[in-house]
């Protein structure tokens, strides 16, 4: 589907780190500002274990998750939105994003430098999320100019520009306050009338308190990874703690040296899971499968599609052609072993054009084009 998830925060916070750590791509990293200069881009598989059970279970040639792209942008500093650093370079990169994913410094390190002086994750957000609002007021007053010249016309139309002029105003104060839009608490027609600003501060949000490799297990004693967790919560926003430099150290081991790595940093499995998985559900997406012997793949979708738009994610044709989905739970699939099982149990369905696809349906497409 193409959604992208944009890593940003101020420099040397571990951001490239976390980016080698998802991607394996080898981007950068550096103990110095603006180590990042071009956006690094990472296509990441997302783990989910159900396709797992599945492949396991019909031993198909060849098994495909899903993805999502994450995008490393440099770092922000003060005065990024009035082209600090390479700052309005970088603003442009995260206009193109669907998510933030807004790495924090939350370990001491003397041999690290911390461009605002010291830790102080709270503060590093707000840094960031000020540069974030002046450049969005840019983007606002722009756009409220343009508006109020049609206010003049007559009719609909003139109404309708007297309203976005109304909104835009609301938007700019808050705005002029260092207050996100996301924060704004925007009814739903107001988003879509400003959808097409692509605001930077109107982006959902997933934070990433960077500990040191030294910490795991003592999150609950970091007093950085608490108050990240406070200032979280407010905001409606999950954190996910890990520590980048050891998630990049484990990628670049052998898949068979992997689960004795973990096993003996205290891990159950990869921060980077956490990170992949928490950003899936940010974007509101769900999972739909398809399973066969040729091959078991996984398909996102955004949660509340039906049965033709879940469909056409596959191939347009599947959408435009749509008859039928047979549709099965993944887990009846598994517990009873094979389709045949389940169409014997009666867990097999025939669904319609109307049918809302779950988090979690095996599917086979009935189409004709």
């Amino acid at each position: 589907m193409g959604l992208s998830i944009g890593i940003v925060g101020l420099p040397n916070v571990g951001k490239s780190t976390l980016f080698n750590a998802l991607s394996a791509a080898g981007a950068q990293a550096a103990n110095y500002p603006f180590c990042t200069i071009e956006p690094n881009v990472g296509v990441v598989p997302v783990p989910d274990e159900r396709l797992d059970k599945l492949s396991e279970l019909i031993k198909p040639l060849k098994k495909v998750p899903t993805s999502l792209e994450f995008v490393d942008i440099a770092g922000l500093v003060r005065g990024a939105s009035k082209g600090e650093g390479l700052g309005n370079q970088f603003l442009g990169n995260i206009r193109q994003v669907d998510a933030v994913l807004h790495v924090l410094r939350c370990f001491e390190d003397d041999n690290v430098t911390h461009v605002e002086g010291g830790v102080n994750p709270v503060r590093d957000r707000d840094v960031v999320d000020t540069e974030l609002c002046l450049k969005d007021l840019e983007t606002v007053e722009k756009r409220r100019e343009r508006s109020l010249k049609n206010t003049k016309m007559g009719g609909k139309a003139g109404d309708e520009a007297k309203a976005e002029v109304a909104l835009l105003d609301r938007v700019k104060a808050g705005l002029d306050a260092a207050i996100t839009v996301r924060a704004q608490k925007l009814t739903e027609d107001e988003k879509a009338l400003i959808h097409d600003l692509f605001l930077l501060t109107d982006k959902p949000v997933l934070y990433v308190a960077n500990i040191g490799e030294g910490e795991i297990g003592k999150e609950d004693a970091n007093k950085h990874v608490a108050a990240v967790k406070e200032m979280a919560a407010k905001e409606g926003f999950e954190v996910v703690v890990l520590a980048a430099a050891l998630e990049s150290e484990i990628q670049q081991l052998p898949e068979s040296e992997r689960p004795g790595f973990l096993e003996s940093a205290g891990l159950k499995e990869p921060g980077l899971h956490k990170v992949v998985r928490a950003g899936y559900t940010l974007l509101g997406l769900w999972t739909y499968f398809t399973v066969g012997e040729q091959e078991c793949r996984a398909w996102t979708i955004h949660k509340g599609y039906k049965a033709p738009q879940a469909a056409g994610v596959i191939h347009s044709d599947f959408e435009r052609g749509f008859i039928k989905a047979e549709v099965m739970r993944w887990e009846d699939l598994v517990k009873l072993g094979s389709e045949s099982a389940v169409k014997e149990k009666g867990l097999l369905r025939m669904e319609g054009k109307e049918y809302v696809v779950q988090d979690g349906d095996c599917m086979h497409f009935r189409f004709n084009v």
